[in-house]
C-alpha cells in the first residue's frame, strides 16, 4: 500500500488558499518528499502527517517555489532530534545550492547525503522505492521522477517440495536471497518464485513542455500527477513561452501514457479556482482532476 499526498500545488508564489509545490509518498514506514516549496511544512501539519520518517527529498529543479522550504524543513527533522542520515536527489549543482542555503540552517544534528542526477535518466533504489528520474524540458535543468513499487511474483510452495528445499529457506528465497544448505546444494528464488506481478506507479512532473520523455516514464502509472499551469487554450503561447504547459497539454500527455488517472498541479497564482477549466481536459482525458492542497490517495495492488 502506497499512501500518496499533494501538500501543495501552487507554483511561483504562494496564495492564502494554495500552498507551493511539494508531492509526499509513504511506503512502509519510510516517506519520500518531491520538491519543498514554501509552507510545505504547514501542509504536511494540516494534513496530519509527520516530517520524522522522510529518508529522501527529491528535487525537479532550484527555482525557489520548489525548494524555498527546505531550510526549514531540515531544521525541523534537527529539532525532532533525527540522527539518520537524509538522502538528497536533485539536478547538477544540489549540493552548492542546498550548502548555500544551509547559512540560515547550520548544525543538523544528522548528515546530508548529495546525490546528483546525471544524464538523461538515472534509476535508484532506496527503502522499497525504485526512483527514476528523467529529464523533461524546462528553462532552467529539470527532472520528473516516476516512483515505482515494484510485487514480487508468488512463492510456489509445491515447487519447493518438489525441490526438497529446506523450510528454512523459504523465507529468504522469497526476499529475493541465495541459500546454500550443508550439503554444498544452492538455491535461487527463480526456482521457486513466480512472474513478476504488477506493483505501483506515480508519475510526477512540473515546469516543462510536453516531451516524449513524459509520455514514456508515466506510461502505465496508477497515477500520474502533471502539472497545469493555465487552464485557458488560449494561453498556450504564453505556456510555450515560459516553458510550461496547459491543462490540455496535460490530459493528451496523459492519454497517450494510457495512465489511470491525473491530477493537474502547479497553478499559476492567476488561477483561483482550477475546477471552472476543467470541461476540456476532461473531454481529453475523462479521469482527469483538479489537484489541491492536501488531495490524498492510498494506492494499492490489484487483487488477482
Amino acid at each position: 500500500m502506497l499512501d500518496v499526498c499533494l501538500l501543495g500545488c501552487g507554483g511561483m508564489m504562494p496564495l492564502p488558499y494554495r500552498y507551493l509545490t511539494s508531492l509526499m509518498l509513504r511506503y512502509n514506514g519510510s516517506s519520500l518528499l518531491i520538491d519543498c516549496g514554501e509552507a510545505t511544512q504547514i501542509a504536511m501539519k494540516k494534513k496530519g502527517w509527520s516530517p520524522n520518517p522522510i529518508d529522501a527529498i527529491c528535487f525537479t529543479h532550484y527555482h525557489a517555489d520548489h525548494i524555498s522550504g527546505l531550510p526549514g524543513m531540515l531544521l525541523t527533522l534537527g529539532n525532532a532530534e533525527r540522527k539518520e542520515p537524509v538522502l538528497l536527489i536533485g539536478p547538477k549543482g544540489l549540493e552548492r545550492v542546498v550548502k548555500s542555503l544551509l547559512v540560515i540552517a547550520p548544525e543538523l544534528p544528522f548528515e546530508l547525503k548529495f546525490h546528483e542526477i546525471e544524464g538523461n535518466e538515472e534509476d535508484m533504489e532506496l527503502n522499497g522505492y525504485n526512483i527514476r528520474a528523467f529529464r523533461v524540458n524546462h528553462n532552467v535543468l529539470c527532472y520528473g521522477y516516476s516512483i515505482s513499487i515494484r510485487r514480487a511474483g508468488r512463492f510456489n510452495a509445491d515447487r519447493a517440495r518438489e525441490l526438497d528445499i529446506p523450510l528454512m529457506f523459504w523465507n529468504r528465497l522469497q526476499k529475493g536471497e541465495v541459500c546454500t544448505a550443508d550439503d554444498g546444494r544452492q538455491f535461487t528464488p527463480d526456482m521457486v518464485m513466480g512472474e513478476e506481478r504488477k506493483g505501483l506507479k506515480v508519475t510526477y512532473t512540473t515546469d516543462t513542455r510536453p516531451v516524449r520523455s513524459i509520455t514514456e516514464n508515466a506510461f502505465g502509472s496508477d497515477l500520474f500527477i502533471c502539472e497545469g499551469m493555465y487552464g485557458e487554450d488560449d494561453k498556450l503561447d504564453k505556456a510555450k513561452e515560459n516553458k510550461h504547459m496547459t491543462f490540455s497539454e496535460a490530459a493528451r500527455l496523459a492519454e497517450k501514457a494510457q495512465v489511470k488517472e491525473l491530477w493537474l498541479t502547479h497553478f499559476s497564482p492567476s488561477i483561483s479556482d482550477p475546477r471552472q477549466f476543467m470541461d476540456h481536459a476532461k473531454r481529453i482525458f475523462k479521469n482527469t482532476c483538479a489537484g489541491k492542497d492536501g488531495k490524498t490517495a492510498v494506492l494499492d495492488y490489484e487483487e488477482e
